[in-house]
């Protein structure tokens, strides 16, 4: 009876929870077939809020070493994009950082605190959602790192082209709905990034 008792309550607490766990993927990101860094993407999401965390980390050489970090932090409510901060960091020092609020009707965009721009529809679709949801029948995204929106371009077989308002591409492949690899203009560095699951 108390097993009983105990099963009920689990199911309810589980029915009318509407937390769901952190689900987290994990990129190996390679230049020249050798792997100089990694990615962490996660989503968790609590009552009609979405919280996503990107950190990716690339050490390398060109002409003398390099490391640059790149996290993104994002919220979204009820499907739609309430904040974005991006900020990267070249060898320890701060490389660029844009931010991307909702104020009760449009977007303030600041980049590198100080170039701010104004956006006035909705939100719903960002880069970030890459790595989540195969970007199927959707033709745009808004990118939280350059704070503009981005075209995407189905070439077929689940395959999409990003392109970024400088026109810098990025490519991503998809294997039942999920980002398998992708190869990605970073600016200051370009690289593929391959799924170690899916």
């Amino acid at each position: 009876m108390i097993r009983y008792l105990l099963l009920v309550g689990f199911i309810i607490c589980t029915i009318t929870n509407p937390n769901v766990p952190k689900t987290s993927k994990y990129f190996d990101i390679v230049l020249k077939d050798k792997i100089v860094g990694s990615l962490k993407v996660s989503r968790s999401t609590k009552d009609s809020t979405t919280y996503y965390n990107s950190t990716t980390s690339i050490k390398t050489r060109l002409i003398k070493n390099i490391e640059v970090d790149y996290k993104y932090d994002v919220v979204f409510d009820n499907m739609m994009l309430k904040k974005a901060d991006v900020q990267i960091t070249v060898n320890d020092k701060p490389h660029a950082e844009t931010t991307t609020l909702w104020k009760e009707g449009y977007y303030q965009v600041l980049k590198n605190s100080n170039e701010e721009i104004t956006l006035m529809e909705p939100i719903d679709y960002t880069t970030i959602l890459l790595y989540f949801k195969e970007p199927v029948d959707i033709d745009r995204c808004y990118s939280e790192q350059d704070g503009s929106l981005n075209h995407i371009i189905s070439l077929g077989d689940h395959t999409y082209k990003k392109i970024n308002a400088k026109g810098k591409e990025n490519t991503y492949h998809y294997k039942n709905g999920v980002l398998t690899n992708a190869v990605i203009d970073g600016g200051i560095l370009s690289f593929n990034m391959i799924a170690r699951e899916f």
